[in-house]
């Protein structure tokens, strides 16, 4: 099992480019894809074959101060020397990359802690989300690099999280600021990830151990399944900025986000306790599908999306701005990195 619906598109809009500024070096300008959007800012080289990784070296303030106002910053035309130079612009900004453990999507490792985007098939939409939200530790800084756009779609479309948690129904949002999201998943062979993939591990004291640190409770069944629970935050607040933002996955988690027919087909085999994953108030009351139809509903109105091209790297502040990505045709590629731990 896993939690995007089949086929379902994202807003698209289409964007007039808009020249902002140009730096004092002359060596990028600045604009944005839309005049009225903020998110990203694009920053383009004036000049050929400037080497990204070098530039961002020597403008670290520039880009943290950029990534704090806008949320994301979209770098278009540099020179990207494949997977090690993407690694080593993130190490550039935000120090070591981190390893994707205690997973929620199926990945590939490519080279050093860099990892290929989720790969859920094709023609399956991801739902615009903030990475590791459903956990108590997440980074704060992820990149994304096109390798290879794909022939059709698989835009990663991208929504402010100060702009959700605003739009939300000030009920809605204080009821879940309260309460919190409790994530309760089961491990089973075959069904979904397997606990070995999502802890990265094979022994079952090394996932007790990680379980323990991370307030996740656990209960092993059926010889070798595993059901875990934990309560998350709903809403969270910027380090840096003191901004409340938009901070969990129950919309993904949460059975109503599965297509009609896979919903069906899990019930036909398990009762809700059994399901591969599900999300719940974090006392255990169960969250109502309107609420979280209202919650889809307006990332889907805030998303904002953009036609890939090779060489790009979108580099979002993870807590500022969510990601997705919508179906495709073709061959895609693009590669994910995480660095800056932070937890609650």
């Amino acid at each position: 099992m896993n939690n995007p619906e089949l086929k379902q598109p994202s807003l698209k809009r289409s964007f007039r480019r808009q020249a902002v500024s140009l730096s004092q070096e002359g060596l990028i300008k600045t604009e944005y894809l839309q005049p009225e959007q903020l998110l990203p800012l694009v920053v383009q080289p004036t000049v050929e074959g400037l080497n990204l990784t070098s530039w961002a070296q020597n403008n670290q303030q520039f880009i943290e101060t950029n990534l704090l106002k806008h949320g994301g910053i979209l770098f278009r035309n540099f020179q990207v020397n494949g997977a090690a130079d993407f690694e080593n612009f993130i190490k550039a900004l935000a120090g070591e990359l981190l390893q994707y453990s205690y997973r929620s999507t199926p990945r590939s490792h490519v080279s050093g802690n860099i990892y290929t985007s989720t790969e859920y098939p094709a023609e399956q939409f991801i739902p615009l989300h903030n990475e590791m939200a459903y956990s108590r530790n997440w980074p704060m800084k992820i990149g994304f690099y096109c390798v290879q756009p794909s022939q059709q779609g698989g835009e990663t479309p991208i929504a402010d999280s100060r702009k959700i948690f605003q739009r939300l129904d000030p009920i809605i949002r204080e009821n879940f600021r309260q309460k919190q999201v409790m994530y309760v998943r089961n491990y089973r062979h075959g069904l979904d990830l397997s606990w070995q993939n999502v802890f990265q591990a094979t022994d079952k004291s090394e996932v007790e151990h990680y379980c323990r640190n991370n307030g996740i409770e656990f209960e092993w069944y059926d010889q070798d399944s595993l059901k875990t629970r934990q309560i998350c935050q709903a809403v969270a607040t910027h380090p840096k900025t003191g901004e409340d933002v938009w901070f969990n996955q129950a919309h993904l988690f949460h059975v109503s986000n599965l297509n009609s027919a896979v919903r069906e087909g899990l019930f036909a085999g398990f009762n809700e306790e059994e399901l591969p994953r599900n999300a719940y108030y974090g006392d255990g009351s169960p969250i109502e599908t309107s609420v979280l139809d209202e919650i889809r509903d307006i990332y889907k109105q805030e998303a904002i999306t953009f036609t890939w091209q090779v060489g790009d790297i979108l580099f979002l502040d993870n807590m500022l701005a969510c990601h997705g990505r919508n179906p495709f045709v073709g061959s895609r590629k693009v590669l994910a990195g995480m660095a800056e731990p932070f937890g609650q």
